[in-house]
């Protein structure tokens, strides 16, 4: 497949910070707007981005705190980090997108389309409870269970994960993206470098651990939010059968209006990489229908 480095990649000021963004596809097509989760970047859409580019305008963005954005010290509650996206399309002349979040991206996807359910044509949810909403206020303890998600507690403690981590981060990394993944070797020498570099950015790591201590800010945000009405912008709740969250779409159709499912087979909860080309197809269909 076609590698990341074929995409341009570019820079905005937005908002007095600077986030950078992959684009690919014709500037006059529909627009695909693309946000990864943690620990990672606009580089884990790098397989998606050229079967998306082949019928749309596609924008994959590093969030703040994430790849190679700026590093703000406050800001991570998500319907700050939505506005900041909007912010950015709207200087990129983008009115009407679809948009696909996977993990922290999610989390930053569905109060996006919450707030500015006229500028989102469609949502794509991928393997991600979102705060307040479908992610659970106390986590599983269960061996089986508790591997997925023990790392949430773990980043929201002040300071101790930085002292835990800093000058092991290639440790961490290792465990955190190929224990998580049907089969490690997609992380390969290459991509674990690339992934590590950002990782080590000075303050990255404060900022990444950020969105989990604006937790419960985001949480309340969306309840609050969401009280009177659901979620009326066509949702696509993407499973993958060895990932995070088994049943992504039930949950959320207490939320949402429309909501349709897919599970991905043979994959962990790192869709986009893992199964690049059975989620492309997944969002061309869903997104044309």
């Amino acid at each position: 497949m076609k590698d990341v480095i074929e995409h341009q990649r570019n820079f905005a000021l937005v908002n007095h910070q600077r986030l950078h963004y992959l684009s690919a596809g014709e500037e006059n097509a529909e627009t695909v707007v693309l946000l990864a989760g943690f620990p990672q970047s606009s580089f884990a859409w790098r397989f998606v981005i050229p079967r998306l580019a082949e019928k749309f305008h596609v924008i994959a963005v590093d969030l703040p705190g994430q790849g190679d954005s700026d590093l703000p010290v406050n800001g991570y509650d998500t319907e700050t980090v939505a506005q900041l996206i909007v912010a950015l399309l709207q200087q990129l002349n983008i009115t009407r997108f679809n948009l696909v979040g996977h993990d922290i991206g999610a989390w930053v996807a569905f109060p996006l389309a919450a707030q500015f359910p006229d500028k989102v044509i469609k949502l794509a949810l991928l393997d991600a409870g979102i705060p307040g909403i479908t992610l659970p206020d106390a986590l599983p303890i269960a061996p089986d269970k508790a591997w997925k998600t023990w790392h949430f507690a773990f980043h929201i403690v002040s300071d101790l994960p930085e002292m835990l981590i800093s000058g092991r981060e290639s440790i961490y990394l290792d465990w955190f993206l190929k224990r998580k993944a049907k089969n490690p070797d997609i992380f390969d020498e290459k991509v674990m470098a690339e992934y590590l570099r950002i990782f080590c950015r000075p303050g990255a790591l404060r900022a990444a651990l950020a969105f989990y201590r604006s937790l419960a800010q985001s949480a309340e945000q969306n309840r609050a939010r969401l009280k009177e009405r659901k979620l009326t912008v066509p949702l696509l709740a993407v499973s993958a059968d060895q990932g995070s969250i088994p049943d992504m779409a039930t949950p959320l159709r207490a939320f949402a209006s429309q909501v349709e499912s897919l599970t991905i087979a043979n994959s962990g909860h790192f869709i986009p990489e893992e199964q690049p080309s059975l989620l492309a197809d997944a969002l061309q269909i869903f997104f044309t229908a």
